[in-house]
């Protein structure tokens, strides 16, 4: 998809106050309102201003098109990064607001806030706060030992000048041993705060693993990579293994490919059903850089009489 330049769009700076963009906004919808405009192109420029609007004229919604957009130029094709939002919290006022309207930008924020609770609910004299949203990365090691962990949190407001700014707040949390990429922790009272004698509302962290150099996961299982020289692969070796946990002996089997999976069983992430470990084989060729090896080249290639164009 192509990023859009949402503040470009209304003509205000990117400093500008909501009110400015309100005011900038309805100045817009005024010239072009399809059923007053005269221009050519009246109806598609009101439904980008109306796209641009719903997103800058909320604080959260604004602050995380600011984020995913700064090293985007209008026109650019744009990939967020995975967990972009990640550190990131929500009261979910508008998570959902406006952004059903079939454009490439709005799209991408819909699957963004998809994880996002629903819109507020109407406050009456005494009422409870509001649940708020945050997604929290964590180490795969964590998972399979249990942690306590600072994390830190930043919620857009607006300031008493009009500007959005972000409120920066560290809890400490306990991880359980056994937590899956996806499932939620409930920090009671973390929320929102009440009005009147209201209770406060609750924070609900969605947990994501932090990319990890070694590893990969998918739900409970977890993969790792093992570089194999030619010899190793073919006449079966023994080595350690990295893990988690520590490193474990795995004996390779003789006459293993590239791509071969081995299951250690049960070194997963721990839980009810613990998922595995597979370690994935990958040979790795010497480089033949000196006289010494290309003759050991040339002597394996006079010994075994081989051809990987065969089949």
């Amino acid at each position: 998809m192509k990023f859009k330049d949402y503040y470009e769009i209304l003509g205000v700076k990117r400093d500008a106050t909501q009110d400015e963009i309100k005011s900038a906004y309805r100045k817009l919808a005024r010239k072009f309102h399809p059923d007053v405009s005269k221009e050519k192109d009246a109806e598609a420029r009101f439904k980008e201003m109306g796209e641009a609007y719903k997103v800058l004229k909320d604080p959260e919604q604004r602050a995380s098109y600011d984020q995913l957009g700064a090293n985007w130029k209008n026109g650019q094709d744009f990939r967020p990064p995975p967990n972009a939002d990640a550190g990131f919290e929500f009261s979910g006022r508008g998570a959902h607001a406006g952004f059903g309207d079939g454009s490439d930008f709005g799209d991408f924020f819909e699957q963004m806030f998809s994880q996002q609770s629903g819109r507020g609910q109407r406050r009456s004299m005494h009422a409870a706060g509001e649940d708020h949203h945050a997604k929290v990365q964590i180490e795969l090691e964590d998972a399979y030992r249990g942690a306590e962990r600072s994390i830190s949190l930043r919620m857009p407001v607006v300031d008493e000048n009009g500007h959005v700014v972000t409120k920066d707040r560290t809890l400490s949390i306990t991880i359980p041993k056994g937590i899956r990429a996806g499932q939620t922790l409930r920090l009671a009272g973390q929320g929102g705060p009440g009005t009147g004698e209201g209770k406060a509302g609750d924070l609900y962290l969605e947990i994501v693993f932090r990319p990890h150099p070694r590893y990969r996961v998918d739900g409970r299982d977890v993969y790792v990579d093992l570089p194999l020289a030619p010899w190793e692969a073919a006449l079966g070796a023994s080595i350690a293994v990295p893990t988690p946990e520590g490193s474990v002996e795995l004996t390779i089997p003789p006459n293993s490919v590239t791509g071969r999976k081995l299951r250690l069983k049960g070194k997963g992430i721990p839980g009810k059903e613990t998922g595995d470990l597979y370690v994935v084989l990958t040979i790795v060729l010497p480089p033949a850089q000196t006289d010494k090896a290309k003759e050991a080249y040339r002597a394996l290639q006079e010994a075994l009489d081989f051809n990987p164009r065969a089949s």
